[in-house]
C-alpha cells in the first residue's frame, strides 16, 4: 500500500485525506494518506521519520512549512517552487525528495473549467505574496495577452516581475487598476480570511468575466460580493484550485490523473 500524509500545524482542517482518498477510488490505487501535525521546531525529523517508511511516496506540506519544505527539496524542485522558495508537495524518488508547487497548476485547471481558455486574456493578480509567486509562470504558459501585478507595497509587486522576467508580465500601481481593463481579476491575498478587501478600485471591474479569489468559502467572500456590485460578470472561489492542486500533486505520485469535476461537488463546503 502507497502511503501519504499531509504536514502542517494546525493540520486538523484538512480536506486532503478526503481528496486523495476519493482520487485513489477513482483511479484504482489503494494508498493510506493521514493528517500529521508536525511540531514547529521538529517539521523536518517529522517528515523524515515519514519518508523512512519505504512505502512512504509523497506527502503535501501546508501552513507554516511550506518555506521549510522548500530547504528540503532544493536541489530537485519545479520552476514555480523555485520562484516561490515555497514548497506544497514533496515526492520520495530514488531515495531524493523532489518538491513542487501545485498551486498554479491547481489555478489554471479551475479557470480553464470555467473558462475554456486564457489565450488573449488580459489577467490582473492582486497580492504579491508566495501564492502570487506560484501561479504566475503557469498562468505566462496559458498566452494571456498580458498579465499585470498589484499590490499595496508596488516594490513587492515589482520584485515579482524582476524574477520571473517575461514581457507579457508587468507591475502596476493602484492607480492603473482601471486601465488594465482586464478581463479576469483573481485575488491572490488572504485578506478574504478576515472579510477585508485588497487593494481594489470600484470601476477596475467593468470589462471583467471572472472575478477569482483563491480564498473559498460556504458563502460569497467579500471580494466576489464587491466584484459582483462593480459589474462583473461572473465570481469564483478558489475550493476548485484546492481540489485541481491536489490532482496535480496525486499525478506527480501515482502518474494518474484523477477526475475532478465529482470530488469538487461533493466536497464543496
Amino acid at each position: 500500500m502507497k502511503k501519504f500524509a499531509v504536514f502542517g500545524n494546525p493540520i486538523s482542517q484538512s480536506l486532503s485525506p478526503a481528496i486523495h482518498h476519493m482520487f485513489a477510488d477513482l483511479t484504482g490505487e489503494t494508498i493510506q494518506y493521514e493528517k500529521i501535525e508536525a511540531p514547529i521546531e521538529g517539521f523536518e525529523d517529522t517528515v523524515t521519520n515519514f519518508f523512512a517508511d519505504e512505502r512512504a511516496v509523497g506527502c503535501n506540506v501546508t501552513v507554516p512549512f511550506k518555506e521549510r519544505a522548500f530547504k528540503l527539496s532544493e536541489a530537485n524542485c519545479n520552476e514555480e517552487a523555485a520562484t516561490a522558495k515555497a514548497v506544497n508537495t514533496l515526492h520520495k524518488v530514488n531515495g531524493c525528495l523532489n518538491g513542487y508547487t501545485t498551486d498554479g497548476m491547481g489555478l489554471v485547471a479551475d479557470l480553464l473549467s470555467t473558462t475554456g481558455s486564457l489565450s488573449g486574456k488580459r489577467i490582473l493578480l492582486i497580492g504579491a505574496g508566495g501564492a502570487t509567486r506560484g501561479v504566475a509562470g503557469p498562468l505566462l504558459r496559458e498566452n494571456p495577452e498580458s498579465l499585470f501585478i498589484a499590490n499595496r507595497t508596488f516594490a513587492k509587486a515589482q520584485a515579482i516581475v524582476s524574477d520571473i522576467a517575461n514581457p507579457k508580465f508587468e507591475a502596476i500601481t493602484a492607480d492603473e487598476l482601471v486601465s488594465v481593463e482586464a478581463h479576469i481579476i483573481i485575488n491572490c491575498t488572504s485578506a478574504s480570511l478576515t472579510g477585508d478587501l485588497p487593494v481594489v478600485s470600484e470601476s477596475m471591474f467593468g470589462k471583467c468575466e471572472l472575478a477569482y479569489d483563491m480564498v473559498y468559502s460556504s458563502q460569497p467572500t467579500r471580494f466576489m460580493q464587491y466584484a459582483a456590485e462593480k459589474g462583473a460578470a461572473a465570481t469564483r472561489d478558489g475550493f476548485g484550485m484546492l481540489v485541481e492542486q491536489a490532482a496535480a500533486a496525486f499525478t506527480i505520485w501515482t502518474g494518474k490523473t484523477p477526475e475532478t469535476a465529482g470530488v469538487i461537488q461533493k466536497l464543496r463546503p
